[in-house]
């Protein structure tokens, strides 16, 4: 059975919110900015790919319908943000900088992602037929076949 491109995303969301909740359950207690450098580069790594993939897989085959709703620069400009801020984490020689900056990270990533959640995917539920959803769902197949090779 194949598994539609909104099935596999929301399970990849699923596993960021638990790495979001212990993350906020970590940081205030890091006392070492090297482990804080370290989480920001694992996250880094993480939505990176997943937002490279989410990117070419849902956004841009929706990018007219987000258009006509106004959102479609917040989406970008929201990925670029967060990809800024860790950035800033990981050039942080501070700290407290950089956990506040982790966690504004983790702040936007779960906003950004409830958006996802309630507006593009139930858009591509309704806008692209099923073999379009399970097509795309099996590139995401492949786009994560070749991250992990």
């Amino acid at each position: 059975m194949a598994i539609k491109i909104t099935e596999a995303l929301l399970a990849e969301h699923v596993v960021f919110h638990s790495l979001f909740d212990t993350l906020e359950q970590m940081l205030p207690r890091m006392k070492s900015l090297n482990e804080v450098r370290a989480l920001a580069e694992l996250l880094e790594s993480m939505l990176g790919a997943h937002s490279k993939v989410e990117d070419e897989l849902i956004i841009e085959p929706l990018d007219h319908c987000l258009e006509e709703f106004g959102q479609q620069e917040t989406f970008h400009q929201e990925h670029e943000e967060i990809d800024a801020a860790l950035g800033l984490c990981l050039k942080s020689r501070d700290l407290r900088k950089a956990r506040r900056l982790l966690m504004d990270v983790v702040v936007a990533s779960r906003s950004h992602f409830d958006k996802e959640e309630r507006l593009v995917f139930p858009m591509a539920e309704k806008v692209l037929n099923a073999k379009t959803l399970a097509l795309l769902g099996d590139r995401w197949k492949q786009e994560r076949k070749a991250i992990i090779a």
